[in-house]
């Protein structure tokens, strides 16, 4: 292994976790019999060549778009977190909700869409708290964490995406305050450009946030995030939860070594 370390991202899946860097992916699952599969492969759209601001947050969920049709084919058996029937009816009923706090003439406008905000929000919540997604999570932070800092790290990660909830309900409540004030014609679709300049702005506002971990304001913008994590979001993993993710992180760093030609 090179003495560079990869940046990494990953994902807990209800049986296994998926790792990947700027150029590869790998995914590890427990198979019910308790075997281990791991397959890894090269990513058909790459984010990381994507360095524009306000470009590189919708980017990443472009790639996210790409990427898991790409593992759910190479892995079929994999059990991606929004699959679970609780979360469509919770997207369902986040929809409903939504239609009928923009419809009261009780709330302001700004009221509206943060309520509006957080029932966009609620089917991720609501996905992350099953027992083993939520261990499998520990153990992707864990293992991403000990591999990046040298050391064994903690089931709370400073890069996890929940540090987004944070900006990205202030930016969207924003946005579609702004959106509303749009002829009834163009409402959805500016709604839909909100949404978009709110991933935008959150990621530019989250990668401030990594790399200044020091300011108090960093600190006060990270605290629901690592709130969210500890409390909700990730459980401790058992030992054969950690392997798998081990697996995965180990399947993906060779591959990425492979592809930029590493020593490893």
């Amino acid at each position: 292994m090179s003495g560079e370390k990869i940046r990494l991202g990953g994902m807990a899946l209800a049986n296994g976790v998926l790792v990947h860097g700027p150029n590869a992916w790998a995914c590890a699952i427990r198979r019910p019999d308790g075997s281990l599969l791991v397959e890894a492969e090269i990513k058909r759209f790459r984010a990381a060549n994507v360095e524009q601001p306000f470009l590189r947050g919708p980017a990443r969920v472009l790639e996210v778009f790409a990427l898991l049709p790409q593992v759910r084919r190479r892995v079929p058996e994999a059990r991606l977190p929004f699959e679970r029937p609780v979360v469509l009816g919770a997207m369902i009923g986040g929809a409903f909700f939504t239609h009928a706090v923009r419809r009261s003439g009780r709330l302001g406008p700004a009221a509206k869409e943060l309520l509006a905000s957080f029932a966009s929000l609620a089917p991720a919540a609501i996905a992350l708290r099953g027992s083993t997604l939520a261990a499998y999570h520990g153990a992707e932070h864990i293992s991403i964490g000990t591999y990046e800092h040298g050391g064994p790290r903690e089931k709370e990660h400073e890069r996890c995406g929940t540090h987004l909830v944070g900006p990205l309900l202030v930016t969207m409540a924003a946005g579609n305050v702004l959106a509303a004030k749009a002829p009834a014609r163009l409402r959805n679709p500016a709604r839909a450009v909100a949404a978009l300049g709110a991933v935008a702005g959150s990621t530019e506002v989250f990668n401030w946030m990594s790399k200044n971990p020091r300011s108090r304001v960093s600190k006060l913008l990270a605290r629901p995030g690592y709130e969210l994590q500890h409390r909700l979001a990730t459980a401790e993993p058992s030992p054969e939860q950690l392997e798998v993710a081990e697996a995965a992180l180990a399947a993906c760093v060779h591959l990425e070594e492979t592809a930029n030609g590493s020593p490893h």
